[in-house]
């Protein structure tokens, strides 16, 4: 399987073992080329692992960080990913960041329009060096949702490295990484919680199915994935 398991005895172990873990992968890059692009995921579970991150020693000037995937709201929005990054990363050490925006900033949301959006995000993409994914109940990943229109697209194309996504089973139209690119990073995280993602973990890591995205990432030769888990 191209993935390798790291488990702790509780979340905030495992918090603080993943940004060690993202804080190495970004070295490497600073010290290969002198620049390091991390790309992130949203939800509430990411917080602990935002804020131990954003207290480590690195040249954040050099640093630029993203989004793995974002709802297509306004920047201030209570769902806004790139809000909750603000909020519990781009603090502390990690303050002297570079933010490469997904959704821009003053975008009303009558004014989202999605397929303009990922434009707009394509414009400011850098190819990430780290990325740190989560995983729904539903077996989603970044925002490739099982029953979304744009699903196959995500997993197959290998030209654009965001697509425009419809969730079938949460709100909110999404901009998101393309499986591709996420193939294409160097340094591949995943951080799930609790015995029933384990179980659809367990399911996703048996063969690629639509019914389980991240199934693509776990069992994709191109990508080492390293798993962080606490039950």
């Amino acid at each position: 399987m191209a993935y390798e398991w790291h488990e702790f005895e509780n979340n905030a172990a495992a918090a603080q073992g993943l940004a060690d873990a993202v804080a190495a992968a970004l070295q490497t890059a600073l010290d290969k080329k002198g620049s390091a692009v991390l790309a992130v995921s949203g939800g509430r579970s990411p917080i602990a692992f935002f804020e131990a991150l954003s207290k480590k020693d690195l040249d954040w000037q050099n640093t630029g960080i993203t989004l793995v995937d974002e709802r297509i709201v306004p920047t201030t929005h209570d769902d806004s990913n790139t809000k909750l990054v603000r909020e519990y990363l781009l603090q502390n050490k990690a303050a002297a960041a570079k933010w490469i925006p997904v959704v821009e900033d003053g975008q009303t949301e009558a004014g989202l329009q999605p397929e303009a959006v990922v434009q707009t995000a394509l414009q400011h993409y850098v190819q990430p060096d780290a990325l740190v994914l989560g995983m729904g109940g539903d077996g989603h990943t970044a925002s490739l949702f099982p029953q979304a229109p744009q699903l196959q697209q995500g997993l197959t194309d290998t030209e654009t490295p965001l697509l425009h996504t419809t969730p079938v089973t949460a709100p909110h139209e999404r901009v998101s990484m393309t499986l591709d690119a996420v193939a294409k990073t160097p340094a591949v995280f995943l951080a799930i919680g609790g015995a029933e993602k384990k179980a659809v973990f367990d399911q996703a890591v048996q063969r690629p199915s639509e019914t389980h995205p991240v199934s693509f990432v776990l069992n994709h030769q191109g990508i080492n994935c390293h798993v962080f888990y606490a039950n």
